[in-house]
């Protein structure tokens, strides 16, 4: 197997140096962790290992051998396989397709697929994962589609493998399973880098870590136990985090919304709840138990079969996320990537794209010099980190997109209910603290305001109050002072049982 070194790596873009100076040295055998905030350079670096990226200055050795790659098979070719936080797939082609993609197997001149189906079933197998080898990408959830790409990456028998925020959107019995692979990896003396913002998953798999921050390598601990939590969190955001949550105690005004028998397709039972003014209301369960399902029908991306939303009591028009953002209830969804940004627009487009509507001249001309206005304001009121406001949106990193989107609703003049899915997924313990500020901002202005998640010291640690879903029901209720780790799991799991595997 291989050591892998990084000398003195650099990478700069328009307005922006992504990496600098960066040395660090990952052996075989070892897991190294590597931490920072979102924007630090850690997936920059990533994609210079995997060949997407050239750097602009210094050398990546393997084996004490300079690498130069010019491309994702140049990489791959080498041993190099990453497992990228954004999947890399092709939705239309089956889960055997994409899991050998480039390396099908063939019988006179055409591709075996009995061949390829039968090797990728032996290979989940082996890791504990149950899917259908025939079945398409674009059938799979997200959690799904993870799993097939880390079953790729051990299919290309890679002697280095990197991770970047592999469990963002796995179960907790699909995470299990990662866990134990890394390990099984990591006996084989493979070379493993892992990204990651859970700390406690740091600490469980990590032998050494490396810190960085504004592009630079911060400092290398040799042993990652050693380290105490709070160490970390000051090296990678340059100052003390004791509280990132920042819960803030308020009066609650009366009700907001109420949800009145809500259920549809994806979420048969009729589901009833309210929410307060200033009232900051978490929702938790384990994968699947129906929480995005609920939120969807609430805001109305998914078609109701029954029920109401009351907003301020009056019922809210079953006219779709239109008639809901006219109302004041939005949404910021679950998938950032697919759902929540215009990729290929200005962070300035995608702040005003729904606002608009109130500013136009004469109804039908934009106002370029109020947008540049207002996107200037949120950019300073968010911290959002960008050159500019002209730049696209899909080069920043995953926390800033975020905070993008919630600029879009925050500039809403009439916001009464903002539902976040998975606020902070993917994103570091600095920006974390940034959004969890808004939020309570956002609840003190009198605003109701729903949070999923499916990290429970999140839920606990910024809600007033949790409701508990399991099954596509509601499975209970929890104050903040009577809000436990222990109470929300005892809700959460089925009859006291681990969590079941997800089909």
């Amino acid at each position: 197997m291989a050591s892998l070194r990084f000398d003195n790596i650099s990478k700069h873009f328009p307005g922006v140096k992504a990496l600098d100076g960066v040395c660090f040295e990952a052996r075989a055998g070892q897991v190294m962790g590597l931490l920072g905030e979102n924007g630090a350079g850690k997936s920059t670096l990533l994609k210079i290992l995997g060949g997407q990226y050239r750097p602009d200055g210094g050398e990546l050795r393997l084996d004490g051998e300079v690498c130069r790659f010019s491309s994702a098979g140049d990489a791959i070719a080498a041993g190099v396989a990453i497992i990228h936080q954004e999947l890399q797939y092709v939705p239309e082609l089956t889960v055997a397709e994409n899991a050998l993609l480039g390396r099908l197997p063939t019988r006179l001149g055409l591709v075996d697929h009995q061949a390829a189906r039968r090797r990728v079933a032996d290979q989940l197998a082996a890791i504990g994962v149950d899917l259908d080898p025939g079945a398409r990408l674009s059938e799979l959830s997200i959690a799904q589609r993870q799993m097939v790409e880390i079953c790729k990456a051990v299919l290309q028998d890679a002697r280095v493998i990197a991770f970047d925020e592999p469990t963002s959107s796995l179960s907790h019995r699909e995470t299990e399973i990662l866990f134990r692979l890394v390990k099984r990896l990591r006996a084989e003396g493979r070379t493993l880098i892992y990204i990651s913002h859970r700390l406690e998953e740091l600490y469980e798999l990590c032998d050494a870590c490396t810190i960085f921050r504004d592009g630079r390598k911060i400092v290398t601990h040799e042993v990652m136990a050693e380290v105490p939590r709070e160490r970390l969190i000051a090296d990678m955001v340059g100052r003390e985090l004791r509280d990132i949550y920042d819960y803030r105690a308020r009066e609650h005004g009366p009700e907001r919304v109420a949800v009145r028998g809500l259920h549809g397709d994806r979420l048969p039972e009729p589901l009833s709840f309210s929410v307060r003014r200033g009232e900051v209301l978490g929702f938790f369960g384990l994968v699947g138990a129906g929480r995005t399902e609920l939120m969807r029908l609430l805001y109305g991306a998914d078609a109701r079969r029954g029920g109401e939303v009351l907003l301020d009591g009056r019922a809210v028009s079953d006219g779709g996320p239109p008639a809901s953002i006219a109302a004041g209830i939005v949404l910021c969804p679950e998938d950032r990537k697919e759902q929540g940004i215009l990729a290929h627009s200005s962070v300035a487009e995608n702040i005003n794209i729904s606002c608009r509507r109130h500013g136009l001249a004469g109804g039908l001309f934009l106002r370029p010099r109020l947008e540049a206005a207002r996107a200037d304001a949120f950019i300073r009121k968010l911290r959002i980190k960008t050159p500019h406001r002209g730049q696209e949106i899909r080069l920043l990193s995953g926390g800033n997109q975020q905070k993008v989107i919630l600029a879009r609703w925050l500039a809403e003049p009439h916001l009464k209910l903002l539902i976040l899915d998975e606020p902070t997924r993917g994103i570091d313990v600095g920006a974390k603290n940034e959004i969890y500020r808004i939020i309570h901002d956002v609840a003190s202005a009198g605003c109701a305001v729903i949070v999923v998640s499916s990290e429970l010291p999140e839920v606990l640690g910024i809600a007033d109050r949790v409701i508990v879903m399991r099954g596509g029901r509601i499975s209970g209720e929890l104050s903040r002072a009577d809000a436990s780790e222990t109470a929300a799991l005892a809700l959460a799991l089925p009859d006291g049982a681990p969590p079941a595997p997800l089909h």
